[in-house]
């Protein structure tokens, strides 16, 4: 494998494309709006059932470690099994556990639902990327990822905002169910509309078997090789990201939950050394670790843990200082969100249309977008200390930063697995949105732990200053990385 043009032949576009991008969009819609609208009622859950801490926290938790886990092996599924199967049953298994979770009766039954709502949207996501690399080429390739990138921000902003109004409208009890179940019907008509759209060969065959078909019919059966799954490597490389994320996406730890952290790095190497003996015994491997030769695909994967490892935070940080620093409702801090919500949709549909033409140049302009926003933040926070700006001033930083959302996840993620061959789609789109949980799992741990740790001596301002700053130095980091490889392709070019 090399960092040339694309190893796959490009197909005839197939008609049902913008159908199947439709299904895409409403099914990321439903698992991602699930995951930010689920913040906001945590307190209603933890009144309506008697939950303790420890319950409120493996609600999020649960989610966040099963979808982490299956990732990787969901995308290799795919690979082998055939898309559209894996896809459809992660809807469905989302559809049924969003029931579950909101018929819940006590709090341990809620936990496991978010635990397989979690499996559910693992096996979803690297579903959506790998049938998008399939059936788009070239600017609609781009153009589909930007309205990826659309649903997610519009998504991430109803979430709050949905959630606080089923609170005030059906109750405390009630509306907290209602944030699970009102997946239901998106999750039912998503299943219908797949199966009455998705063109067949997507449930009955690989996706190498109908390139095949495409390139030279008759020549479609795979070898044994091709159609391994490699369990092994699969469960070693589950149990290291099992083993990682856990301290950091665990609410209160202890001193055994950190040596989990150095037991997953042994786990990741020995799931190294047996991919390669894998591979050299003639089988193939959960992950084709020639995949790291495709320097874009290093790269990418590189930049998108980065981001993730510093830019969440920020609105972590911001819902934590507004609330309880400077006496915001949790409505006003949700109002706070949504232009950066309206600017990441903006700024993926503008970026999605050129990013073909612009390359790593659109994740560049975005990363630097980026930066000022936070330096927007930081100035809005020093002038409000001295009495200069009211806090809503933050508007402006967190739409920049909203902009920038758009500018780089999307692109980032259609330049990153623009020279991956069809046949490992799956696993290489699993690698990289691994990279951003544990990105996001480790990063959001260590700056709120920075925030923290500051505030017992100082104060809030101080506290969100240092805060920021630390991203500051993650976006800086991420910014050289992509510099890089721009002057890479530059050379190459």
């Amino acid at each position: 494998m090399q960092d040339g043009k694309p190893q796959d032949a490009v197909p005839t576009p197939d008609p049902a494309r913008w159908r199947i991008l439709t299904v895409l969009l409403a099914t990321m819609f439903m698992s991602m709006i699930s995951v930010s609208i689920v913040n906001v009622v945590l307190p209603s859950i933890e009144s309506g059932l008697g939950s303790s801490q420890a319950d409120i926290q493996w609600v999020l938790a649960g989610y966040s470690l099963t979808f982490g886990v299956v990732l990787v092996a969901a995308g290799r599924a795919g690979d082998v099994y055939g898309r559209g199967a894996i896809f459809l049953t992660g809807v469905i298994l989302f559809t049924l556990s969003s029931i579950a979770g909101g018929l819940a009766p006590d709090p341990m039954s809620l936990n496991i639902a978010r635990a397989f709502q979690g499996i559910g949207s693992g096996l979803i996501n690297p579903q959506i990327m790998g049938m998008i690399q399939y059936y788009f080429q070239g600017q609609e390739r781009g153009r589909a990822y930007g309205s990826v990138g659309t649903m997610l921000g519009v998504s991430v902003a109803l979430g709050p905002l949905l959630g606080g109004l089923l609170i005030s409208w059906l109750g405390a009890d009630a509306g907290w169910r209602w944030t699970f179940l009102i997946n239901v019907p998106i999750g039912v008509v998503a299943i219908i509309l797949a199966l009455r759209w998705f063109p067949r060969p997507l449930f009955t065959q690989t996706p190498t078997q109908t390139r095949a078909r495409e390139m030279a019919p008759g020549a479609a059966m795979l070898s044994r090789k091709q159609t391994d799954m490699d369990p092994v490597g699969g469960a070693l490389l589950g149990f290291a990201v099992l083993a990682v994320l856990l301290p950091f996406v665990q609410g209160r730890t202890t001193a055994w939950t950190w040596w989990l952290l150095p037991a997953g790095l042994v786990l990741m190497v020995g799931w190294v050394v047996w991919e390669k003996r894998y591979a050299a015994r003639g089988k193939s491997p959960m992950v084709d670790l020639s995949l790291f030769r495709i320097r874009s695909y290093t790269m990418g994967t590189v930049i998108a843990g980065l981001y993730f490892f510093g830019v969440p935070s920020v609105w972590v940080l911001v819902a934590i200082y507004v609330q309880q620093g400077q006496g915001f409702s949790a409505l006003e801090a949700g109002l706070l969100g949504l232009p950066a919500a309206f600017c990441t949709a903006v700024g993926s549909h503008l970026a999605g249309l050129r990013v073909m033409a612009y390359g790593r140049k659109i994740v560049i302009a975005g990363i630097l977008c980026a930066l000022v926003g936070l330096l927007i933040c930081l100035a809005v926070i020093e002038l409000h200390a001295i009495g200069k700006v009211g806090m809503w001033w933050l508007l402006l930083g967190l739409a920049a930063l909203g902009l920038a959302q758009g500018a780089v996840i999307s692109p980032n993620q259609a330049l990153t697995m623009l020279r991956v061959p069809l046949n490992a789609v799956g696993s290489a789109a699993g690698i990289m949105q691994t990279s951003q949980r544990i990105g996001t799992a480790v990063g959001m741990a260590i700056i709120t732990a920075i925030f923290f740790s500051v505030l017992e001596s100082t104060n809030w301002d101080i506290a969100m200053r240092v805060g920021l700053i630390s991203i500051v130095v993650v976006v800086v980091a991420t910014m050289f990385v992509a510099f890089a490889d721009q002057r890479r392709r530059t050379a190459n070019t």
